[in-house]
C-alpha cells in the first residue's frame, strides 16, 4: 500500500466518522497535531502509529455524537529531528490543541520541547529513553517506557535458561540505555554478557557477527536497535550462521509488516509485541478498534497501531474533559491526563508526576510461519516458543 493510498483512506475514514454519525455542524471542533515519520528510516513504524491515531479520531467522533468533533493535522518529520521541531512549530502556529505522535527518542526529545514552548501537551508511545521523563516538562506524556520493554526481554531470556548472551546495540540514546538495562539485569541473574556497540549509520554487520560466532559463542543474541538494524544483523547472521539457540529483539520487530516483508529472515525471531498476528481481540472497545482499523486500512492492526490509538484516545478524553470544564490549554489538558486512571487496550494507564506510565508491561512475540505468536509471559501466551530455533 502506498503512502498516498494510506493518507486517502485516513481522510476518508475521518470524514466518514463525522458525516455518518451526525451533529458535525453543531460540534465544537478540536484539531490535534501529529508529527510522525511517514518517510525515512522509521517510516514503517511511524505509519503504524499514524494509522492508530486515525482510528482513534474516527471512533471518538462516532462516540461523541456531535457534541465535540476531532480532526488531526499530520506532518511527516521524515525521521529527522530538525524537521520534527519545524513540524511542531508549524502545527502550533496553526492552532492545534495538543500533539500526538513521534517516533525515536532522539526525535521526540526536541519535538516535545518545542511543544512545551507553545504550551501544548505532547503524548507519545515512540520514545522510551529514561531521560525523556526527567526534563521537568509538565506537558510531556508517554504510555510506555524502556523498563516495560527491558523486563520483557529479560524475562524471556531468563526463562530460556541461557548462560551467555551477546548484546548488539545501536549507540542512539534509547537503545544505549536499553542495552545497559538488559546487560545489568542479565549479569544480576548470573548470565555472562558480551556487548557490541554500533553506530546508527551501520549497514554491514558481518564483522560484529563474526565476533559473536568465533569469540562469544553465545547461547542467544539480543538485538537492540530499529527495523533497518534488525534486517542488517539478521542478514549477517544468515550468512555466518553463529551457533546460537535464539535471537531476540525489542520494538518494531514482532510485527505483521516484518513478517510479510522479511518473512524468511525473521522466522523464529522474538520481539516485543502486545498482540499476536493475526489479531485476537475480546471486549467491546477492542473489537470495535479492530473492525474500524480493518475498514479504514484493509488489514489487521498490530501493536504499533494499538499504541497510536491508545495515546490518542487518552488525549481526546483529556481535551473533552478540559473543554467541558470551560478551558482547553496545555495546563488544563495536562491536569486531566494526570488525573486519569484508564483501562486501555495496552492495560492500565496512569501517569506519574513526570508524565510516565509506571503500569506499562510488555510481552514477547515470536515469528512462527505466517503468524506472530505471543510466547511470554506464559499466562498471556498464544503458543509455545520454538526453542532452540533460529532463522538460518
Amino acid at each position: 500500500m502506498t503512502l498516498n493510498t494510506i493518507l486517502r483512506r485516513v481522510a476518508a475514514g475521518i470524514v466518514f466518522s463525522a458525516v455518518a454519525y451526525g451533529g458535525a455542524a453543531q460540534a465544537e471542533t478540536f484539531t490535534l497535531g501529529s508529527q510522525v515519520p511517514l518517510t525515512g528510516n522509521l517510516a514503517r513504524v511511524g505509519t503504524g502509529m499514524h494509522e492508530g491515531i486515525s482510528v482513534a479520531i474516527a471512533m471518538a467522533n462516532k462516540e461523541l455524537g456531535g457534541k465535540h468533533e476531532f480532526k488531526v493535522s499530520t506532518i511527516d518529520d521524515e525521521s529527522n529531528p530538525a524537521k520534527a521541531v519545524a513540524a511542531v512549530e508549524k502545527l502550533a502556529s496553526e492552532g492545534v490543541v495538543a500533539l500526538t505522535g513521534g517516533y525515536g527518542s532522539n526525535i521526540i526529545g526536541p519535538a516535545s520541547e518545542a511543544a512545551a514552548k507553545s504550551d501544548l501537551v505532547y503524548i507519545t508511545s515512540g520514545g522510551v529513553a529514561p531521560e525523556l521523563t526527567h526534563r521537568d516538562l509538565d506537558t510531556f506524556f508517554r504510555i510506555n517506557n524502556s523498563e516495560g520493554y527491558g523486563k520483557a526481554m529479560l524475562g524471556l531470556l531468563k526463562d530460556m535458561g541461557v548462560k551467555k548472551v551477546s548484546v548488539i546495540y545501536s549507540n542512539k540514546e534509547a537503545t544505549d540505555a536499553m542495552a545497559k538495562y538488559v546487560e545489568e539485569g542479565l549479569k544480576e541473574a548470573g548470565v555472562e554478557v558480551t556487548t557490541h556497540e554500533f553506530d546508527a549509520s551501520t549497514t554491514d554487520f558481518k564483522s560484529i557477527m563474526n565476533k559473536v560466532k568465533l569469540r562469544d559463542r553465545s547461547d542467544a543474541i539480543a538485538m537492540i536497535g530499529y527495523e533497518n538494524d534488525y534486517v542488517g544483523i539478521l542478514r549477517a547472521a544468515s550468512v555466518l550462521k553463529p551457533e546460537a539457540k535464539a535471537i531476540v529483539g525489542v520494538w518494531s520487530l514482532a510485527t505483521s509488516q516484518m513478517n510479510t516483508e522479511f518473512h524468511d529472515l525473521v522466522q523464529n525471531v522474538y520481539g516485543t509485541s502486545l498482540l499476536p498476528y493475526p489479531v485476537k481481540f475480546s471486549g467491546d472497545e477492542a473489537v470495535e478498534f479492530s473492525a474500524t482499523y480493518k475498514e479504514m486500512f484493509g488489514k489487521e492492526p498490530d501493536y504499533l497501531g494499538q499504541f497510536g490509538y491508545v495515546q490518542t484516545r487518552l488525549l481526546i478524553d483529556a481535551v473533552v474533559a478540559a473543554a467541558d470544564k470551560g478551558e482547553v490549554s496545555g495546563k488544563t489538558v495536562a491536569q486531566e491526563l494526570r488525573s486519569l486512571k484508564a483501562d486501555t487496550l495496552i492495560g492500565d494507564v496512569a501517569f506519574d508526576e513526570n508524565g510516565d506510565n509506571p503500569n506499562f508491561s510488555h510481552r514477547m512475540g515470536q515469528h512462527q510461519g505466517d503468524r506472530v505468536e505471543i510466547v511470554w509471559p506464559e499466562k498471556a501466551a498464544t503458543a509455545k516458543m520454538n526453542f532452540p530455533a533460529v532463522p538460518w
